[in-house]
């Protein structure tokens, strides 16, 4: 991986925001920096990345120029993490049309699941640094 990684993830999310406190748990040298899909930050990098800046269907991960969305991002998160993380990447060879349905699922109920948050979560003095510029 390269200097880094940005993940934009649906900042009102209950799930979402899980999500990223998951992925800090387990990536001890910090290769991920996180934007709320919602912020300046977050719809200037969907936009230069050719994605709909109210998108909020999916999580976006930024690397080198090069943008991975649906399940393509959630693999890619998981191939970067501590333990066994990685191992998911043998879901690769499971096609990405049915991958994507299965992610589309639980994108499609996670506000019902886990509900939803008025405002984006604001992150700890400790992890401040993790996160892009909030505007």
């Amino acid at each position: 991986m390269s200097e880094g990684a940005i993940v934009l993830f649906d900042g009102v999310c209950n799930f979402c925001s899980g999500a990223v406190r998951f992925i800090i748990a387990r990536d001890p040298r910090a290769r991920f920096r996180f934007a709320p899909l919602q912020s300046e930050v977050g719809r200037e990098l969907l936009v230069r990345g050719g994605l709909a800046p109210d998108a909020l269907e999916t999580m976006v991960v930024v690397e080198g120029g090069r943008y991975w969305t649906n399940s393509d991002a959630a693999l890619r998160i998981a191939g970067q993490l501590s333990g066994g993380w990685p191992l998911l990447a043998v879901l690769r060879w499971v096609p990405r049309a049915l991958r994507d349905r299965v992610y589309r699922w639980i994108v499609d109920h996670r506000y019902g699941w886990f509900g939803k948050s008025e405002t984006c979560a604001v992150p700890t003095p400790e992890l401040r640094a993790r996160f892009l510029e909030r505007r």
